[in-house]
């Protein structure tokens, strides 16, 4: 099994989001989806401002075995989108929890991220897939 970051929030999808100091949560991949995909060849990420309900599609992610939805943990806008990942979107498989992260968000209730799965319930949920 995947190192499970203990400080992050997941959701079943297996996107993963972290808390910044400014209230503001930045998104990512998980190591396990990563697994999953293989070589990541695109990214598609939405534009700044752009608005996503909890569940809703913000973008696509293409590799060499398929394309895959990510989803938004959280209802919020976009305040910032990795654009490092337009040239070099091996980022998500080298740096998925670090410099592979997607997108930041500006959440509609900051406490929503509460009902994201901590490291413990994610771990679970890998398990029982």
């Amino acid at each position: 099994m995947s190192d499970i970051p203990r400080n992050l929030r997941y959701t079943k999808d297996h996107e993963w989001a972290r808390l910044e100091a400014d209230g503001t949560v930045v998104v990512g991949i998980t190591a396990h989806a990563v697994d999953n995909l293989g070589d990541v060849t695109v990214v598609g990420l939405p534009a700044v401002g752009a608005r996503f309900s909890a569940g809703d599609s913000f973008g696509t992610v293409d590799s060499v075995k398929a394309v895959s939805e990510l989803y938004a943990p959280l209802d919020g806008d976009v305040v910032a989108i990795n654009e490092r990942l337009n040239d070099a979107p091996e980022l998500v498989n080298t740096s998925c929890y670090g410099d592979g992260w997607m997108i930041q968000i500006r959440p509609a209730d900051p406490r929503a991220l509460d009902g994201l799965l901590d490291a413990d319930q994610y771990e679970a949920h890998l398990k029982s897939e």
